[in-house]
């Protein structure tokens, strides 16, 4: 059956969320930390405040970048939620997704955000995507599936007819494929497959092609 969605996550995927975190972090270390290592461990702070009662994403931000300050011994407000409209799309995103809109592939992206804050990464996508669906409009955060049950709502599309793609084995392989659909891991850092993505790519630089093999 023709792919005629595909769903994205947006940070980490498409937008450079480790590099944004880490820049907004670094300068407020005397002595700089490994950038790998405080985007890990901000990762997993963060990870472990979502999964308690539903906060605004600014909210996480604030939390999770205050709560690993404190481990270092840094006392200040966390600089997260004033940066992320800093935060920059990879370089390869924006031709990608116009390569995709052009074979008519919609596109929609499934974000653990708030809706003012996707609304300023949006525009450094190269494309309109066809729907956003974040974490304040279904009240929780992936590996939850509300993402993909409301996407399913409003585009009544299938399985069959979707692929997902995400950075995140955590929130986005793992549920996805769960539900059923087909899965494109965007691996970035060479990480040891703890899932079985249906394809795993380096970027996006070659996904058009892939979503094509899928059909």
């Amino acid at each position: 059956m023709k792919i005629r969605w595909c769903t994205f996550d947006c940070y980490g995927t498409l937008i450079d969320w480790e590099g944004g975190v880490t820049d907004a972090l670094l300068p407020l270390f005397e002595t700089p930390p490994d950038r790998d290592a405080l985007a890990k461990e901000y990762i997993e702070t963060e990870a472990s405040i979502e999964t308690g009662a539903y906060l605004r994403y600014r909210e996480i931000l604030d939390l999770a970048g205050a709560a690993l300050l404190r481990t270092h011994g840094i006392d200040r407000p966390s600089p997260l939620p004033a940066s992320l409209p800093d935060w920059v799309a990879f370089a390869e995103v924006p031709g990608a997704l116009r390569a995709l809109q052009t074979t008519g592939r919609r596109i929609a992206i499934l974000s653990n955000v708030d809706r003012d804050l996707i609304a300023t990464s949006i525009p450094k996508l190269g494309i309109t995507p066809d729907l956003v669906v974040t974490a304040e409009d279904v009240g929780s955060y992936k590996p939850a599936v509300g993402h993909w049950r409301r996407f399913a709502e409003l585009t009544g599309a299938s399985t069959a007819d979707s692929v997902h793609v995400g950075a995140s084995q955590y929130h986005d392989m793992v549920p996805a494929a769960a539900l059923g659909y087909r899965t494109v891991f965007i691996d970035r850092h060479g990480e040891r497959l703890t899932t079985a993505p249906t394809r795993v790519l380096p970027d996006l630089s070659d996904l058009p092609r892939t979503v094509a093999e899928l059909e």
